[in-house]
Order: structure tokens, then sequence, then C-alpha cells
């Protein structure tokens, strides 16, 4: 095995390893179909958990979107962590009973649309979560259809 003579080779070794890793997870989500390829350049952040609540896949807007909060490094997190405790309920009762949760939100100037909902295991089972969230503008039109 050879030797690292500085910190900062082995900072590269493993950077390199790390980045490998992600690669092998996310074709192991694709291979799984945990998410479809195309959900990776996605214009909205795209958010997925598993029943225990551990992120298991971030789309490139996602990963930006949590850029603050470690980005990608947020993978095998638990999102509990990162919620107050009525987000906590709200999350755990999508958990337990399925069905979706949406709102908007503004934050740093923009205003967003969030949608949760659960996904499903090849048995219909309740697999996790998956989160939308994506920028809309402050007059978007309401059309009404028949």
């Amino acid at each position: 095995m050879k030797q690292l003579k500085t910190d900062g080779e082995a900072d590269a070794v493993l950077i390199n390893l790390k980045q490998k890793i992600i690669y092998l997870l996310y074709g192991i989500l694709m291979e799984n179909h945990y998410m479809p390829e195309w959900a990776y350049g996605m214009d909205c952040a795209v958010t997925v958990v598993d029943r225990e609540c551990k992120i298991i896949y971030m789309n490139e807007r996602s990963r930006v979107t949590f850029a603050s909060r470690g980005g990608e490094e947020l993978i095998g997190h638990n999102i509990m962590a990162y919620h107050n405790e009525h987000s906590r309920s709200i999350i755990s009762r999508l958990l337990s009973e399925g069905g979706s949760n949406a709102y908007t939100i503004s934050k740093e100037g923009q205003r967003k649309m969030i949608y949760q909902t659960v996904w499903r295991d090849g048995a219909g089972d309740i697999g996790g979560l998956v989160e939308l969230s994506m920028v809309i503008p402050e007059d978007m039109p309401h059309y009404v259809r028949s």
C-alpha cells in the first residue's frame, strides 16, 4: 500500500474515494428505480428520504438549495434533525398514513411551492417521502378548468 506523504495527498485520496462512493450509490438508486435519471437536472429541488427519514437522494438543485447545511453531505442524514416539532409531526403522519402535504413559502426573496408526498416500494408499502421545492412567480395565474 502506498504511503501518503502529505495531508494534501490524503485529502485528495479521500475526496476521490468519496466521489466514487457517491456515484456508486447514485447508480444503485437509479438501478433500484428510487429516482429516474432525468430528475437530477430538474429545475426544482427533489429530495428523497427513506422510511427512517434518512436522505437517500438529492438532485442537483436540492444540493444547491441546501448547500449552507452541507449540500450532498446531507445524504445519509436524518431529516428530523433539521425540522421543528410541527414539521416532524407532519412527516411522521405522512409516513404512517400516506398522503401529501403542500404549501407555499417566501424565503430569501423568492416564493416557493413545497410539495411532499410518500413514495411506495414494489410491494405498495410506504418507502419514504419525496419533497419537491420549486420557485414560483409572485403573480402566478390560477385557472379554473371544466
